[in-house]
């Protein structure tokens, strides 16, 4: 059988997976590494799984996977064995804090954007038979603007843009959101400022960013929240435990807990594009470059 013939099969059976609504799929990056941006994701995941949500929290950092460590587990398998056609999705997730489903990564996978037809036929299928039914599949992606990052942000129906106060930082944000933008039809950006002293600080921190993209790009920021810096993320940190999980009324842990009340006031996907299919079908598309065949 050839290989299109198996993918066309394969997103055949995606349209019949169990679970009828709508999964919101969210992808969180940052441009600059050190930022925090997978603390936001796994604080936030949390938060969303502690208010009665399914949620699927995927490990994307395909080279320096850390989610798993940032919540002391310790999976057998990973991403890597999906890939390999080694192991399940079901048999690859992991259980964390409020219930919260994790697919762990691994150090050395290959780019989505190399991955083989094979290994991207096995990756829909895998999706194609997962059990779980989440309600929000998070993505925490690599630092920087790698394939993997456009290939995520892309099939992604919302991307959070986690920025802090350094030059760096902001210029690597601008950097990001201008990539996906400018050369990939991206228009809408979600902000997060990481480790703020005040509120105010937050504002102004997305009111720089704001100058530069409204100058210069044909994007949308919209500011979601700010998180403060906190001692007790760090002692979350050191007993590899979300803060929201281990220092509930901690001021992180709040701000925690806005950020995922935000995403449930954001927009439904519609039944036509909110299925695991959808995000299956546009991360297949994306990494072949609109080479494969177009699944109607």
């Amino acid at each position: 059988m050839l290989m299109s013939e198996v993918g066309v099969n394969q997103m055949s059976g995606l349209r019949h997976v169990a679970n009828p609504n709508p999964v919101r799929v969210i992808t969180v990056t940052s441009g600059k590494g050190g930022v925090g941006k997978t603390n936001i994701s796994v604080n936030m995941s949390v938060a969303l799984a502690a208010s009665g949500q399914n949620i699927l929290l995927m490990d994307a950092d395909l080279g320096l996977a850390n989610v798993d460590v940032l919540l002391g587990l310790q999976p057998a398998y990973n991403l890597s064995h999906v890939v390999n056609g080694e192991r399940s999705l079901d048999e690859v997730m992991v259980t964390g804090p409020e219930g919260l489903r994790v697919i762990p990564a691994s150090s050395g996978l290959k780019n989505m954007a190399e991955l083989s037809h094979a290994e991207h036929a096995g990756l829909i299928r895998a999706f194609s038979e997962l059990s779980f039914n989440p309600d929000v599949l998070v993505i925490d992606t690599a630092a920087g603007v790698s394939d993997s990052v456009v290939t995520f942000s892309r099939a992604s129906h919302e991307v959070i843009v986690v920025v802090c106060d350094e030059p760096a930082s902001i210029t690597d944000a601008y950097a990001t959101i201008k990539l996906l933008s400018r050369d990939h039809g991206l228009y809408r950006f979600r902000i997060v400022a990481n480790m703020v002293r005040s509120s105010q600080e937050g504002i102004e921190l997305y009111k720089k960013l704001v100058k530069v993209t409204n100058r210069f790009l044909d994007a949308t920021l919209d500011y979601m929240g700010a998180v403060p810096y906190d001692e007790y993320l760090r002692k979350a940190i050191q007993k590899q435990r979300s803060v929201v999980d281990a220092y509930p009324r901690s001021k992180a842990s709040i701000a925690f807990k806005k950020l995922a009340q935000k995403t449930d006031q954001w927009p439904t996907p519609d039944s036509a594009s909110g299925y695991l299919e959808f995000f299956v079908e546009r991360l297949f598309k994306s990494t072949n470059n609109g080479t494969m065949t177009t699944y109607e």
